[in-house]
């Protein structure tokens, strides 16, 4: 079968820069879609072709398609849930394709997507679940896949939750990477090396923080690839400046995180590294660590979160500020620069604003991020506050809008928001004259 894979365009919409002219506050990320190369790497005996829109808008035009789809397999964050409607209406009217959507958004909410248009949703890690659902509809069996959400004219059909277990990750069939290497170089992570290849070393986590969508892609189940096969992928990306390992909580098995590191030792892996990791993890396992700056880990990006601890309570952290302060200086020591992620809450004062502004500057974090408190549709955070949620439109759900009300004035808030975002990109090039040049957004 003909199977067209398609990666949405940026989208999403700014309450500051709508309603206060408050501009460049958007987050834009350009990454390369892993998860449709990821599920492309087991659809062996097809004819693929991934549409990069974010890349390329022009990727759905008769001239650069291939082929007329048989299928057509959409993903999307909260954000682009509705772009990727509207992507799957056209498609279906252009093509008559069965559509398929699955990515964040259909793992967290997969009713949403009960459209006239739209004949299945994959919910949580696709890659298995996926083809068994395109070798039914090959045969023409019935498409009972455990997983996958089944929608009749518009309504959800039954649902069988599916067990995740190391088999959906099908570490035999490797990523598709060659399938977007003429994007390659467009896929660049300002502030932290360049044009940046993704790597998978495990999928889900176990830790259910309240705000995060991460648990419900893998069944609160934490899956490790074998290091062989993330060696192997890390190898075959091919030329880029820095790797980045994509994992919520890489290094969450220390002990095979530290025989990973002496398999990249061993394969002579130069290229620098960028991992997510705990704070907790550092402070536990400095040695780790340290075996992993050797190896080539560069940059840690961190879930900060909140500088209080009473906060990361309210969020499920399961963490404190002191851990967080005294991971960063172990990294600090090791030369292992910091991405630090912080969220702001929409019930923030001036004062708040400015201690989070001064532990920042204080922190030594190369590159501070801070986003608005968002409920994701299907996390326990919007479970919470489902009666506080004014804005339901989900193209506001890029985390630089505040979509429940605010404590303070609302235009005072992003002004304040704003302000806090330029000050941490000055902190970034403050940071780059010392010396950390390759650290400039």
């Amino acid at each position: 079968m003909n199977i067209l894979l398609v990666n949405p365009p940026n989208c999403g919409r700014s309450i500051p820069e709508e309603r206060y002219g408050i501009a460049g506050i958007k987050m834009i990320f350009r990454g390369e879609p892993l998860s449709l190369e990821t599920v492309a790497g087991h659809l062996a005996g097809h004819a693929v072709f991934i549409a990069d829109l974010k890349a390329d808008p022009e990727a759905l035009s008769s001239e650069k398609l291939p082929f007329a789809p048989d299928v057509v397999g959409l993903t999307g964050v909260t954000c682009e849930a509705n772009t990727v409607l509207a992507l799957a209406e056209a498609l279906k009217a252009r093509f008559g394709a069965v559509v398929v959507i699955g990515g964040h958004h259909a793992s967290c909410d997969p009713f949403f997507f009960s459209r006239p248009f739209v004949d299945h949703v994959v919910v949580g890690l696709g890659k298995l679940s996926f083809r068994q659902l395109i070798d039914a509809i090959e045969t023409g069996r019935p498409p009972d896949v455990a997983g996958i959400l089944n929608v009749h004219d518009g309504k959800p059909g039954a649902f069988t939750p599916r067990c995740y277990s190391a088999a959906d990750l099908v570490d035999d069939c490797p990523p598709r990477y060659d399938l977007v290497r003429q994007h390659r170089d467009t896929y660049v992570m300002s502030g932290v090396g360049g044009k940046t290849g993704f790597v998978a070393s495990a999928f889900g986590c176990t830790h259910g923080c309240a705000f995060c969508c991460i648990p419900n892609m893998a069944g609160g189940r934490y899956l490790l690839h074998s290091n062989a096969a993330v060696v192997r992928d890390v190898q075959a990306i091919g030329d880029v400046n820095t790797i980045r390992l994509v994992d919520a909580n890489t290094f969450g098995n220390v002990t095979l995180a530290t025989d990973l590191a002496r398999q990249f030792m061993a394969a002579g892996i130069k290229t620098p590294l960028v991992a997510d990791v705990r704070s907790d993890t550092v402070v536990r396992h400095p040695d780790l660590f340290a075996l992993w700056q050797q190896a080539g880990l560069r940059v840690a990006v961190i879930g900060f979160e909140e500088i209080s601890d009473r906060r990361l309570t309210m969020l499920d952290k399961r963490n404190t500020v002191a851990t967080n302060i005294a991971a960063t200086r172990i990294l600090k020591d090791l030369g292992i620069r910091i991405v630090g992620d912080f969220i702001v809450s929409p019930d923030y004062t001036q004062a708040e604003f400015d201690r989070l502004g001064d532990f920042i500057d204080q922190s030594g974090i190369d590159l501070p991020i801070p986003a608005i408190l968002t409920p994701l549709p299907g996390t326990p955070l919007h479970r919470r506050m489902a009666e506080k949620i004014r804005i339901h439109n989900l193209d506001y759900y890029t985390f630089t809008n505040a979509v429940t009300a605010t404590r303070m004035a609302e235009e005072r808030f992003y002004q304040c928001y704003a302000a806090l975002l330029e000050a941490c990109l000055a902190h970034v090039h403050s940071a780059a004259a010392h010396g950390g040049k390759e650290c400039a957004a």
